[in-house]
């Protein structure tokens, strides 16, 4: 009884460790970025595209709408291919070859974000600048390589989701003389809908906050993207770029990019949270 006590206590202790180290984080990224979104204006920093830091000017909104627009991308190509793996595996692929497939789809989570982005510099850029125009480097190559990044969690989630779905929905839909597509498309998938969502989401904050193979496939160019071909800078890739050399305020508004990047992470995960919660009530109350 004691050394179960003994062995709660530390793990709690384990616990806490990593509550607290969270909450440092957060409070000496807010104390070091929150300063400088004060003095210049929340509006001012937010919504201008003008980035001089010699200058005292701080304006991120470039690259908030390119952050955006390599994710919304990364989640086209990555969200709707990792959806339809998960239906493919788990409504109409052989058991045997699901243990083959689900494995080596989750071993891409695996492979470091450099090497993603190495393959992007050396294959998908060549070709779209050869096939497709522009310089290559560009918010579709971008979202490319953070669709394929993105795969295996929008894969494994949405696939726990599937699987979470009664057998008896089915069944009944099939009793009814309803296909098997017709089931999966109208009767799965909806029952799912709440933990697809969820996968969605979490891949998306995957997305949003990738750097490496980012900045190494999207071209960082200061300029608004005006097309999916323009090259484009990203706050991950901006934050990584700059602080090497930055001091003074120019740190401090890196620091506020941070904040602002921490700020859409938490709102991504507090909703993925509440989808799932929201889908672990359902299920509860089936």
């Amino acid at each position: 009884m004691k050394r179960e006590k003994i062995i709660s206590v530390v793990l709690a202790m384990v616990a806490m460790s990593g509550i607290a180290g969270l909450a440092l984080i957060t409070a000496y990224i807010f104390k070091e970025g929150l300063p400088i979104i004060v003095r210049v204006g929340l509006k001012d920093f937010l919504l201008s595209g003008d980035w001089h830091p010699l200058e005292g000017k701080f304006g991120i909104f470039s690259w908030i709408v390119g952050s955006l627009a390599v994710t919304l991308g990364a989640m086209i190509i990555g969200g709707l291919l990792g959806l339809s793996c998960a239906v493919v595996l788990t409504q109409f692929c052989p058991r045997r070859l699901v243990v083959v497939l689900k494995p080596a789809i989750e071993l891409l989570a695996g492979i470091p974000s450099v090497v993603y982005g190495f393959m992007g510099v050396m294959i998908l850029v060549p070709w779209i600048r050869q096939h497709l125009g522009g310089p290559g480097l560009s918010v579709l190559a971008a979202a490319v390589v953070l669709g394929i990044m993105v795969l295996p969690t929008v894969t494994s989630i949405s696939m726990d989701a599937l699987r979470a779905v009664p057998r008896s929905y089915r069944d009944g839909s099939i009793a009814l003389g309803a296909t098997g597509w017709q089931t999966t498309h109208m009767v799965i998938l909806k029952a799912a809908k709440s933990g697809i969502m969820a996968s969605l989401i979490l891949g998306m904050g995957r997305a949003i906050g990738e750097t490496m193979a980012v900045i190494m496939v999207a071209g960082n160019t200061l300029d608004l993207p005006h097309g999916i071909l323009d090259p484009v800078r990203t706050l991950t890739s901006n934050i990584a770029l700059e602080m090497s050399y930055a001091s003074g305020d120019h740190r401090k508004a890196l620091f506020a990019t941070g904040v602002v990047l921490f700020v859409i992470i938490m709102i991504l995960n507090s909703i993925a949270l509440a989808v799932s919660s929201k889908r672990a009530r359902k299920a509860g109350v089936r």
